[in-house]
């Protein structure tokens, strides 16, 4: 996390608070970063690109719902959204649009174990939780059996059809 946050001044995006491992003394021998938010962060950064795990914030200024969702979308990575409005209406028009895998509305990283979790683009394959997370474990198979002696041909009619593709 500590390379994104050289990597957000070095391309001018404006650290706003954090990108330091914390001074407390507890923490010394830990994994710890201070929470992180950048601010100036234009689509061709990295770290408005790239998924930062961690206590990572860009902030990208727009100018209306249509450039929002054309900013969301501009990545080659697609695991989580977010929705922050009070217009319910407007917040599921955007979900709908978001090129991602969940969406939050005005909320985030709220995880129900029933629903599935994976990502789109870049963002890894398959799913992990809900009955989803079964599909990659199973490979189906279908068996077809005649019942009856009576000779059948699903395309004994079709010779003389012509073709539609």
């Amino acid at each position: 996390m500590l390379s994104y946050v050289e990597i957000g001044m070095k391309e001018g995006a404006r650290l706003v608070s954090g990108g330091r491992i914390p001074e407390d003394p507890a923490l010394a021998r830990g994994f710890f970063v201070e929470a992180t938010v950048f601010a100036d962060v234009t689509a061709s950064m990295r770290i408005f690109q790239e998924e930062v795990f961690g206590p990572f914030t860009s902030i990208t200024r727009f100018e209306d719902e249509a450039e929002a969702i054309a900013l969301a979308n501009d990545s080659p990575f697609g695991l989580a959204g977010a929705v922050r409005t009070m217009n319910i209406v407007r917040a599921h028009r955007v979900a709908a649009k978001l090129r991602c895998r969940i969406v939050w509305i005005n909320d985030h990283h709220r995880l129900d174990p029933a629903s599935p979790w994976g990502g789109v683009g870049d963002s890894g394959i398959g799913r992990e939780c809900g009955t989803e997370s079964f599909d990659a474990h199973f490979q189906t198979k279908s068996v077809m059996v005649r019942v009856d002696d009576q000779p059948f041909d699903w395309y004994q009619n079709t010779a003389t059809q012509p073709r539609l593709n």
